[in-house]
């Protein structure tokens, strides 16, 4: 009987690690080239399995993909535990699984916190680079929790921003948004959130609403809207009569009509799929984005796996060529 072929070592790259190898940048270009991926067909993302656990009031699911451009195979693991911080734990909480796409072996194990922060504050990152006014000055921030820190750290090097104006739920936790915004140079104000909309040229929704936070009519002419909470079904951070009366991009057009900000606009058909644009078309040169500086855009950033995978891959990739990654055999 022949010797069976040995199994490939497995990479394990923790938290840690992932937090000290992949910056903004890094997760930027990473997210960048994955939706460029997407809107060419070469990358796909499989269907989303997020579940309701019945216990800890928590969410609990998978996103998986496969990115033939990049040769990126997986899966990550994980959700969203509101009783977290009592404890000292981020609320999300996940772990990303790639695979070798040529044998189908586990080829690394990858902490996902961290770079789910971080590649979504890329993902509206990207969307403000190639949607945003180019004068845009005061960033609007709603929603001052465990992301949004990195949302704004993320999206002050894509515009020239002199204000930061924010409004939270929970006002007890704006210091420590103001507190980044600060360190960044950034003049920061709390504000209601008519009073943001009427000043922001950027605004980022990044919450667990399910309701509308802003509405239509306290938006001005050429705000970019960047909307990263909402990725379940009967999620909503802004009115379906300002997802209708703007421009709308999306990460992915399947999940923006049935889990993301579009949901509502879609139910009561104010807005129908064909008028959605995937960000990849934008990035890719086949859609021209923002035609005036008039134009209201909005994205939906709903959060696919291809990013994650992105991410990890980059993070996975770095930790071996500094050494740092641990090896194991299964």
């Amino acid at each position: 009987m022949k010797d069976m072929p040995q199994s490939k070592e497995l990479v394990i790259v923790g938290e840690a690690e992932c937090e000290r190898l992949v910056g903004r940048k890094d997760a930027f270009d990473a997210v960048q080239a994955v939706f460029a991926a997407m809107a060419k067909g070469d990358a796909r993302n499989f269907p989303v399995v997020r579940e309701a656990l019945g216990h800890a009031e928590a969410l609990y699911g998978f996103k998986s993909g496969f990115d033939k451009a990049g040769m990126v195979l997986g899966v990550k693991s994980g959700g969203y535990w509101p009783g977290n911080m009592a404890k000292g734990l981020t609320n999300h909480q996940s772990t990303v699984f790639l695979f070798d796409p040529d044998t189908g072996q586990l080829s690394a194990l990858v902490g996902g916190n961290y770079l789910t922060a971080v590649r979504t504050a890329a993902s509206s990152a990207v969307s403000i680079a190639h949607l945003a006014r180019k004068d845009a000055k005061v960033l609007g921030m709603v929603g001052a929790g465990h992301q949004s820190t990195f949302q704004l750290r993320a999206a002050v090097e894509q515009r020239d921003f002199d204000k930061v104006v924010a409004w939270n739920p929970h006002p007890d936790m704006l210091p420590k948004l103001g507190a980044v915004a600060e360190e960044l140079g950034l003049p920061f104000e709390a504000v209601s959130r008519e009073d943001l909309g009427a000043q922001a040229d950027v605004i980022i929704t990044i919450t667990s609403a399910f309701e509308p936070l802003l509405m239509k009519d306290w938006i001005k002419p050429g705000t970019h809207i960047a909307c990263m909470g909402t990725d379940t079904k009967g999620k909503q951070e802004v009115d379906a009569a300002l997802v209708a009366s703007a421009t709308v991009f999306t990460d992915e057009v399947a999940q923006s009509i049935t889990i993301g900000e579009a949901q509502h606009a879609i139910a009561d058909g104010s807005v129908t799929e064909d008028r959605i644009t995937p960000i990849g078309a934008v990035i890719n040169g086949d859609h021209p984005g923002r035609s005036s500086d008039d134009e209201v855009t909005l994205f939906d950033g709903t959060g696919v796996g291809l990013q994650d995978l992105a991410v990890a891959s980059v993070a996975a990739r770095l930790a071996e060529a500094d050494g740092s990654a641990q090896r194991v055999s299964l």
